[in-house]
Order: structure tokens, then sequence, then C-alpha cells
């Protein structure tokens, strides 16, 4: 079979190579892979590749495999997964705890931008707690994270103030009823919440825009700069304030693949997805992701010609 894997160049970080197909595990169902999604995060993992790293954690397909202990879904069903790795390959091998079956009114694209993103999303929000009524403010919001985050808060009754580059990266933020500014500096505080994803110079910037006893979610670093504070600077700013670490990982993912998709079949959810190509443009739009190029997912069908 066909699987991308890393080559370590900046300009093409992945090429095909010919592969034995994945055996699964006993737990795991093989899924002939017809659309995956890469994330921001992986395209700085292929900058100097781990010895035998496999990208690819978020696919959409048809199982044709089932599960050699009896779990999972059924052959010729179709699913939204979550593998730890391997996922930009014809078939993958996916744990069936970490898989969501897909009803006729979600399709392979809309399903394949769904899984880190949305799943970071729905954990982020779970950090917050209800999300009614509070001042939330978003640094970084264009990517995908950033998107499901806006809907699914607004939604909840959230007033969501999201920062983005541009107008044009802020333009759907804004349809989903989000306050658009393009600098950190331009919004106008104080926030019970800051979902702060940039790190670098972003982050004390938002820091201080939170309301005394407020939290601040640190979930990226999206401008590859560490964060510097000043204590002395944070006395002179909200008092109280908590700041906390979040990272999504945690399996089992199924269960929140399967609100997600339930939410996109509901026609509450709506992926942004900036570009759909064959996966033969893999290379071209990872690096398009990476100096940050595309709105929203990138959506890679490997039905489409190389």
């Amino acid at each position: 079979m066909q699987r991308l894997i890393p080559t370590g160049e900046a300009a093409r970080p992945v090429a095909f190579a010919e592969v034995p197909q994945p055996v699964p595990e006993p737990g795991e169902v093989l899924v002939k892979v017809e659309a995956f999604a890469p994330n921001r995060g992986e395209t700085f993992l292929l900058e100097a590749p781990a010895p035998g790293f496999l990208p690819g954690k978020d696919v959409a397909g048809l199982v044709v495999q089932e599960a050699a202990d009896g779990s999972g879904p059924a052959v010729g069903t179709r699913v939204v997964g979550h593998p730890a790795r391997g996922g930009w390959a014809e078939y993958a091998a996916v744990p069936v705890h970490s898989l969501a079956v897909l009803p006729d009114g979600v399709d392979g694209v809309r399903a394949a931008a769904l899984p880190l993103a949305g799943i970071t999303a729905l954990r982020l929000l779970r950090t917050v707690g209800a999300p009614a009524g509070l001042r939330l403010l978003l640094t970084g919001a264009s990517g995908g994270v950033g998107h499901y985050v806006t809907e699914l808060a607004v939604a909840a009754g959230a007033e969501v103030t999201a920062v983005t580059a541009t107008p044009e990266r802020g333009a759907r933020l804004a349809e989903l009823g989000a306050h658009v500014v393009h600098d950190v500096a331009e919004a106008a505080g104080p926030f019970d919440v800051v979902l702060e994803s940039t790190g670098g110079p972003d982050l004390p910037l938002a820091l201080a825009k939170a309301r005394p006893g407020g939290t601040l979610v640190w979930f990226g670093q999206a401008s590859r700069t560490p964060a510097t504070l000043d204590f002395f600077a944070l006395l002179g700013g909200p008092e109280r304030v908590v700041i906390r670490h979040f990272h999504y990982a945690g399996a089992p993912y199924g269960p929140d693949l399967a609100t997600l998709v339930r939410l996109v079949d509901q026609g509450r959810l709506h992926p942004e997805i900036g570009r759909v190509a064959p996966w033969g443009l893999t290379a071209d739009t990872l690096v398009e992701l990476r100096e940050r190029r595309i709105r929203g997912k990138a959506v890679l069908l490997t039905g489409e010609a190389r």
C-alpha cells in the first residue's frame, strides 16, 4: 500500500512510499482511509522527524477488517478515528476506543476535520466549566480549534472575543458570533477566562486582560516562542489569576468523537475547512499549514489521483 513518510525536508516534508499493509492489534480495526486532516503541530514534528515517526492522527474511512476480539464496528461501517499515528496512508489500524460511527448525513471530509481539533475544543470548554454568561478571550483563533471553540462557546451562551492576524482569517469567527480583534492589546477586557494558544509576548498581554480571580488556560504555543512572565508586572495586574496548563491527549476518544459527529449531523457544529485536495498535494498543503496560510482545517483525499 501507499503511505506518506517524513523526508526531513522543509520544502517537501513527506513523500510516498510502498509499505506493507498494517496488521491490527487486538482491539483495533483496519480502516481504508478515505480522507485525513493534518494538524499544524504535526508539521513541527516533521522538521526533525524521530526515527520511525509515522504522522497521521485524524482519519475517516471504511472498516475493512473487524477487531480480532470482536469489539467495535463491523466491516463496511463508515467511521471517523483518532489513531496515535500512521493515518496518512491507504490503510490505518485504529483502536476501537478511538472510533465513532458516521451517520449518512456526515461526509468523510467533514468527519476527518473533527478529531484532534474538535476533541481539544470539547475538552477545553469542559475545563472552563459552564460557558453561559462568561466573557471569554481566545487567542490564535483562526485555526481548527479556534473555530470549534467559538461555535460551541457562543452556542452555550458565552461572549467570545477572538484574536486573529487578519480580517480575512477572522471573517468566519465573526459569522459564528465572536467579536474579532487582530491584536491581543485590542481586546476589551476584563475576561472571566482567557484561552491562550500562541505563547511568546501574547501570553502576558492576554493574562493582563483577565479579571481578578479569573483563569488563563494555556493550551498551545503557535508562535513557537516561549513566554516570559514578569512577577513584578503581575503585581500591577489582576489579582489571584489562575494559570492552567492544558493538553487534550488521553484516550478513549470515541465518546468525544461521537459527540462531535452528532453535533455536525444535527447542524449544530460546522467544521471550517480551508482546503480540500488530493493527497498527492499533501507536501504542499503541509507547508501552507505550517506557514498559517490555511484558515481552519485542511483535508486530503486518498481516493484522488496522486
